[in-house]
């Protein structure tokens, strides 16, 4: 079910907020979707009324990792396997868990040691709290599309989501689509889920200044109005279709126009990163940045772009939509999942399957000037519905609603 937005006058909650997958020092910068979640929330839930404790699971004794906040008591292995319930109390503040910067000093974002009233899990670390646990749980993937996903870690994520789903007091799903399969797949009864959509922050409505998208475009030698695709390399995101699609365009506008994704390699993309390299032997009018982790940076390549495409098989939610959206930029995007429920119409929508199909939207959205405005127009209004303050505002009314049950 939707979820309404955040009553005048409701009083704080403090929330204990994971922030495991946005802590640099444990993803090595480069955030996934899930990152991007968590570290948006932790931005923008202090304006929706709520008390933000960052809390993670860090590796035993690697509490140093953490710079955003604290660790939690356990390690999430061992917190899961011994089923443990963790305090809510000052107790869940450790000493070996308070973040120091290197002369010693305690960092100065650190929360106040304290109880909360609440735990927010942003993803699949879900385990007992002694106080309410509500979990955002993005997608079924490896249960509804177990050849995605890597047989080595499949059993283990089935297993952790399955127990998170039956732990959660409530759960967040990020789309209507999210919500047919969280049922499906884990059996969480419908009452107990609130659909709220991610979001896109402010300052991807504002252009970036030309000549500092400029100085991006020239240190990665692109000339504006590429293809861009944004996302992990890996069988569900379809990259290896939108290769083909786009070799498939007539050679004056390959020429005019390159492919430029943006992305670092996952599960079983040897292949593909194969035949990128090949392309790029060849000649062929197409660049790879596996390891883009500068924010600012990836704006000024949304602002450099002709078109996003994203032709994904399978999508949760599909951020780079929106920050295609707020940035300008038309899209080219699935008519499967998730992604037309984002959308809502301002993208033109492919079978991801059909590789002609796709190589002619991606032909209309450069050529045809009049569809171009209609899908600029459409995706910024549709941005300024989705944005990180309206999902903060809908998760705090979330928190109200389980707390007075």
């Amino acid at each position: 079910m939707d979820v309404p937005g955040l009553k005048p006058g409701a009083p704080s909650v403090r929330v204990g907020l994971s922030t495991t997958t946005a802590e640099p020092g444990l993803t090595g910068g480069q955030l996934d979707g899930i990152g991007v979640y968590s570290a948006a929330l932790l931005r923008h839930l202090p304006q929706a009324g709520c008390e933000v404790r960052p809390l993670s699971f860090a590796p035993p004794g690697r509490a140093d990792l953490l710079t955003l906040g604290r660790a939690l008591p356990l390690s999430f292995p061992l917190a899961t396997v011994g089923d443990l319930i963790l305090p809510k109390s000052a107790q869940l503040y450790v000493k070996e868990g308070v973040p120091h910067a290197p002369g010693g000093a305690r960092q100065p974002n650190a929360p106040p040691p304290g109880p909360i009233d609440l735990f927010h899990a942003t993803d699949y670390r879900i385990v007992r709290m002694d106080c309410p646990v509500v979990a955002t749980l993005h997608d079924a993937l490896p249960i509804s599309h177990p050849e995605w996903c890597s047989p080595r870690w499949r059993k283990l994520k089935n297993w952790l989501q399955i127990r998170a789903a039956q732990k959660a007091d409530h759960v967040i799903a990020v789309s209507r689509f999210a919500v047919r399969e969280l049922v499906e797949c884990f059996g969480v009864d419908e009452k107990r889920i609130s659909v709220v959509h991610n979001g896109v922050g402010p300052a991807w409505f504002d252009a970036p200044a030309a000549e500092l998208r400029d100085a991006t475009l020239e240190q990665h030698q692109l000339k504006p109005g590429y293809f861009l695709f944004v996302g992990t390399l890996q069988p569900r995101k379809n990259v290896e279709r939108l290769l083909e699609a786009y070799l498939a365009l007539p050679p004056v506008l390959r020429s005019a126009r390159q492919l430029v994704i943006v992305g670092s390699p996952g599960w079983r993309s040897e292949e593909l990163v194969r035949r990128i390299a090949a392309a790029r032997q060849r000649g062929e009018n197409v660049a790879w940045l596996s390891k883009l982790t500068d924010n600012e940076q990836l704006r000024h390549l949304y602002a450099g772009a002709g078109a996003l495409v994203l032709p994904s098989l399978y999508e949760g939610f599909g951020i780079p939509v929106l920050e295609a959206f707020a940035s300008g930029v038309p899209v080219v995007t699935s008519n499967t999942t998730s992604l037309p429920e984002v959308s809502a119409g301002a993208a033109l929508e492919v079978d991801p399957l059909d590789t002609g199909a796709l190589t002619e939207a991606m032909t209309r959205i450069v050529r045809d000037d009049a569809l171009r405005a209609r899908c600029i127009a459409a995706g910024r209004r549709r941005a300024l519905q989705l944005t990180w303050d309206e999902t903060a505002r809908r998760t705090a009314a979330v928190y109200h609603s389980v707390l007075s049950n």
